[in-house]
């Protein structure tokens, strides 16, 4: 995946989270998404297709797995865990196996599919099929369905995509993806001696540029919570909890400078719906178990997270 520039780097002017607004005009651009699998959308076709309704759909989530993170915490925000199911994968015990439910699903999709698992997966309950693993779609149609089985409540629900904010949350999503968990990634596999590189100038960059954003407001975009709190919160806790253990001690300390980052973390987890969501201990034996990259030389384990949220 291509690197994004940071404006502003080679001038005086200082970057902002609008200048990474996606060159499309398009709001329902996918920005560094997986190969598309199974993309369809709640609401496309009204006359025949996945049409909002209560208890129509659910999804399949895995704790510890950080876009599994970003829709549970999106479910609690739009009070959907009522109208949505939730299957977690793996099987829990004592509960049918989850697995089973979801080759299943992805069978009855496509013919003789033999393809991966994926999660998050959206399925329909109505017809056993998926209608997409493609988190940014699934995020999206969650919002579309709050607002057609929420309309008692809505104005006690976060207005988590407000149309004039589209632009910017994709833009906060796309540094996310590239300048901070890929970034991250690049730099904890490369040898010792190159981990102040790159891709760890990259990281810190992207992470000056949000410290900044909410030394001017109380969340990401501004004064209200948005879809861009869920997923830079999200990235956030995982950079401390996962990333940063492949990191040597000097990296680690420039990550945690940020004030204003872990403190507008530490503040979130407050809420409810992202406190209640995380489950560290999930993700850490996720990590252990998908890791292909080397470890740290063990001096940044030894150094406590900058979250301390649990």
């Amino acid at each position: 995946m291509p690197e994004t520039a940071l404006p502003g780097a080679l001038t005086s002017r200082p970057a902002t989270v609008r200048d990474f607004r996606p060159a499309v005009s398009d709001p329902q651009v996918t920005l560094a998404a997986r190969p598309s699998h199974f993309g369809s959308r709640i609401g496309v076709d009204l006359a025949g297709g996945f049409y909002p309704a209560p208890l129509r759909y659910n999804v399949y989530l895995a704790p510890g797995c950080p876009q599994s993170l970003r829709v549970s915490i999106t479910l609690d925000l739009l009070a959907l865990t009522d109208s949505v199911t939730i299957t977690v994968v793996p099987q829990t015990a004592g509960t049918p196996d989850p697995l089973v439910a979801l080759r299943s699903a992805y069978e009855a999709t496509r013919h003789h599919y033999d393809g991966p698992l994926t999660v998050p997966a959206l399925s329909d309950r109505w017809s056993g099929r998926i209608v997409s693993d493609q988190t940014p779609d699934i995020l999206r149609d969650l919002v579309d369905l709050a607002d057609h089985l929420t309309e008692h409540c809505r104005d006690a629900l976060p207005r988590l995509r407000p149309p004039a904010l589209v632009a910017d949350i994709e833009a906060v999503r796309q540094l996310l993806d590239e300048d901070i968990a890929e970034a991250a990634q690049r730099a904890g596999a490369a040898p010792a001696s190159q981990r102040q590189g790159e891709a760890l100038d990259t990281l810190l960059a992207a992470l000056d540029l949000l410290d900044r954003q909410l030394a001017t407001g109380p969340y990401a975009l501004g004064d209200e919570l948005t879809a861009a709190d869920v997923d830079l919160w999200v990235a956030l806790v995982h950079l401390d909890l996962v990333d940063r253990l492949h990191l040597d001690a000097d990296a680690v300390r420039a990550i945690a400078r940020y004030e204003h980052l872990w403190a507008y973390v530490r503040r979130l987890h407050g809420h409810p719906a992202f406190r209640d969501n995380l489950r560290t201990d999930r993700m850490a034996r996720l990590h252990r178990r998908t890791c292909r990259g080397p470890e740290s030389s063990g001096a940044a384990i030894e150094l406590p997270g900058v979250l301390r949220l649990s």
